[in-house]
């Protein structure tokens, strides 16, 4: 007996070990590009440098639309290249896709440079997978993802990809191909994806996005993510956007790249005021929507909306010299850190990614980030403790030199960590004032950490000295007492202190990088990292995303109601919870209001209401009931 309970205890601490290697924090980036768009490097060479600069994952991601350049290319690793006068061929790589015979161009003929393009459905289905197969069996311990940078209808660039059929037995990229040919805005094929049984959509502009995104929540919702990319760049999207977006598709697009690429110059992020960026440039490295307290990422979290910040590379080209280019190689500069149940597992991934688990950085300025509220880590639901919320934070500054090799500022030390809060105040809809509003004024920073304690700000916050622990870890906790309000907490943290000229204002907020030339130096000298949030308060599940066509009607985690299909003629049972106003309508598949059945006064108790559909089409509807204080939505297929 006491054998074998000794085997069970042995069982549990090796399963427990095993479990614990599984799980943990991994470092990628999901934003970049090869020679099969308008990338330097081939496949092999950015397979490489991923690799190189230690990331555990990574996702290639070549704009859509059509290239006539064969992105298949050999491994590269003797920079510089040199570049052809065509900015989209590198001499030494340059094959056209339209100089083999026969032509393995399928659909409709479009040129560039004087050369066929080949739509991007074929390239990334027919041999981009290929490549990406290729590399996983040369990089056998990382995890290798193809995805495709969306020309997103009525807005601009966006970082998107399907895993499903990828990792199967029989590995193919078919259901990003019909996506591609589907909804990109630069895909202007009308007869290649048609052979394949594809029907393209005819809708534009933000409808389309809105159309793309509801397809990927009903086929792929679990196994596909769209997350818009450097958003502020050029002022193509809005806050009612992202609203829509994530209403739309909660489990698909659930967040932004607001932490862009394209950070070693000339300009920050390519944000400029000549490109008309919101903002007109980057916040130490940060877009504005990010960078700003109280601002547009505030306004969307004071919802309750799941929605996370990221950061990738964007690398396109590192330049002849690895000096004068607009790109750091992925890794090499900026990380996103993402929490995940298995290193190995793609779905692992792609679950970490939305789970909420992730915080960026720059420059390698920490390298580990322990951040709980009442033990809560980020992305997940806190519940105060008779009334009090305590916050604790654990950070490590890496205690060794970082990817600089273009000043001797390689070991950048940590100055202070701000702790943001923000209060939760329910979601919005766009029917209702402040849907178009992309400000919170609730949100502040209420503590800031540093080495020493006792610094003043300009608002009368006051830090408190954090503990060190030693190989370079910090330690920190705050109390807060009598919490009432739904709130969210998030944290930044940078090499800089307070009113550092051209750096940070007198309250640590980061001034427009356009103060200081944009290089790769002056990049490695401005280091920040932000965190994503942990929700906090009692009955925090009304913060959780609703899935609502045209922001009214609930069609996300619906409750299955009897009759099921139904009748043209059947009865609705409905129970009001409290005296109160109702009102129940039916809506149609797209969200539209086809029929009002009750608009009035009624008292609490269960009621019944005859419902004719005689005049509607068979197919889904929804029918609603709303009160002072309850809303539920029920799914039903009509039959005739």
């Amino acid at each position: 007996m006491i054998k074998t309970k000794f085997t069970i205890i042995l069982f549990l601490l090796f399963t427990t070990l095993l479990n614990a290697q599984k799980s943990g924090y991994i470092v990628g980036d999901f934003h970049q590009h090869t020679t099969y768009s308008d990338g330097w490097y081939s496949m092999e060479t950015m397979m490489y440098m991923n690799n190189k600069f230690g990331l555990d994952w990574w996702a290639t991601n070549d704009h859509g639309g059509g290239f006539p350049r064969d992105g298949r290319g050999p491994l590269r690793t003797n920079l510089p290249h040199t570049l052809d006068t065509v900015w989209n061929s590198i001499a030494i790589d340059a094959k056209w896709w339209d100089s083999y015979q026969p032509n393995p161009i399928i659909g409709t003929n479009k040129t560039s440079y004087n050369h066929q393009v080949m739509w991007r459905w074929q390239s990334l289905r027919d041999f981009q997978m290929h490549d990406v197969l290729n590399a996983r069996n040369k990089y056998k311990d990382k995890v290798i993802i193809l995805g495709y940078e969306w020309n997103m209808p009525g807005h601009e660039h966006c970082t998107m990809g399907i895993i499903s059929n990828q990792f199967d037995n029989n590995p193919n990229a078919n259901p990003m191909a019909e996506f591609e040919y589907k909804f990109d805005n630069s895909d202007t094929d009308t007869t290649g994806g048609k052979l394949q049984g594809w029907a393209k959509s005819i809708l534009t502009g933000h409808n389309k996005a809105l159309e793309a995104a509801k397809w990927l929540q009903q086929k792929y919702p679990k196994t596909s993510y769209i997350i818009p990319a450097h958003p502020e760049r050029k002022s193509l999207y809005k806050i009612e956007d992202f609203r829509d977006l994530n209403s739309a598709a909660p489990d698909v697009c659930f967040g932004f790249e607001s932490m862009p690429g394209h950070q070693k110059g000339p300009a920050r992020g390519e944000y400029s005021p000549s490109s008309k960026s919101d903002g007109g440039c980057t916040y130490g490295g940060t877009g504005i929507y990010a960078a700003k307290v109280g601002g547009l990422w505030d306004a969307l979290l004071g919802e309750g909306r799941r929605w996370w910040l990221f950061a990738s590379s964007d690398c396109h080209s590192v330049g002849t010299d690895e000096l004068n280019g607009p790109d750091f190689w992925p890794g090499q500069y900026q990380k996103t850190f993402t929490y995940v149940s298995d290193k190995t597992n793609p779905q692992a991934i792609i679950d970490g990614l939305r789970s909420g688990n992730s915080w960026v950085v720059t420059g390698d300025l920490i390298d580990s980030l322990d951040f709980t509220v009442n033990g809560a880590k980020m992305g997940e639901y806190a519940k105060p403790i008779n009334g009090n919320v305590t916050i604790i934070i654990k950070v490590r500054d890496p205690q060794k030199n970082n990817n600089n090799i273009f000043s001797e500022y390689k070991n950048p030390v940590l100055n202070h960590i701000d702790l943001i809060a923000g209060k939760v105040t329910g979601r919005l809809y766009n029917n209702q004032p402040g849907y178009n509003d992309p400000t919170n004024p609730t949100t502040k920073v209420i503590a800031r950490f540093d080495a020493v304690g006792g610094i003043k700000d300009g608002n009368n916050i006051i830090s408190q000295k954090w503990e060190d622990k030693g190989n370079g870890w910090k330690e920190m906790s705050i109390t807060l007492t009598n919490v009432t309000d739904k709130m969210y907490f998030r944290l930044r943290g940078t090499n800089h202190g307070l009113n550092v000229p051209n750096e940070t204002d007198i309250n640590g907020n980061p001034l427009p990088d356009t103060l200081i030339p944009a290089t790769a130096a002056t990049a490695f000298a401005d280091l920040w990292f932000y965190s994503n949030p942990v929700f906090c308060g009692e009955n925090i599940t009304d913060v959780k995303n609703e899935y609502k066509p045209n922001n009214e009607i609930n069609t996300y985690k619906l409750e299955q109601n009897y009759p099921n299909p139904f009748n043209p003629s059947t009865t609705i049972e409905y129970y009001v919870p409290t005296n109160s106003h109702v009102n129940i309508s039916i809506y149609d598949i797209n969200g539209k209001k086809v029929k009002t059945l009750v608009n009035e006064i009624k008292n609490k108790g269960n009621y019944k209401i005859n419902f004719d559909a005689s005049d509607l089409s068979s197919g889904v509807y929804y029918y609603t009931i709303k009160g002072n204080n309850f809303s539920k939505t029920m799914k039903m297929n009509l039959l005739k």
